[in-house]
């Protein structure tokens, strides 16, 4: 297996991908329901993910010119191999939209499932992302998009647990 080196520039795209589309996937999901308490916990999620977003376009922004370019540092290619893992769409595939998937007939416990899922994909990568990272890159920022995302799978647990009832 041949592995790709992959460059802070294009790790935070990764990112920022994953980020749209789970805020896609909320604002879709929030569609197929009429409760408000629903459609506002989707809406605030969705809002949430674009900050996170933000986050990495900021983090982007800041690198210099010889920073997007630089490999990650990685002298046993533990942190490469798991990325590259994540871009062959091996642990989850940043390309394909979850929102995609909706077909808008989905029950709560359905979508509430299928997002805890995403969030915990996501944590799985920012875990090998932020092991790739250097402090100067913003470390701290990808730890705190980390907590971020295990309180969203808080929220959809609770919530998760009141549907089941």
């Amino acid at each position: 297996m041949s592995i790709t080196r992959y460059s802070a520039d294009e790790i935070f795209e990764m990112a920022e991908q994953i980020e749209r589309n789970g805020a896609a996937f909320y604002r879709k999901a929030a569609l197929g329901f009429e409760d408000s308490s629903v459609t506002d916990m989707l809406a605030r999620l969705a809002a949430m993910e674009d900050e996170h977003e933000r986050t990495f376009k900021d983090l982007r922004e800041k690198l210099t010119k010889r920073d997007r370019e630089t490999t990650v540092f990685d002298p046993d290619n533990q942190a490469v191999l798991y990325l590259q893992a994540m871009a062959d769409g091996y642990v989850f595939d940043t390309k394909i939209e979850p929102a995609e998937k909706l077909s808008g007939g989905e029950s709560l416990e359905e979508i509430l499932r299928f997002a805890i899922g995403l969030e915990r994909d996501s944590i799985a990568f920012y875990v090998g992302l932020k092991e790739a990272t250097p402090e100067r890159w913003g470390r701290d920022r990808i730890d705190w998009i980390i907590g971020e995302e295990i309180a969203h799978v808080g929220i959809l647990s609770t919530k998760l647990s009141e549907v089941k009832g």
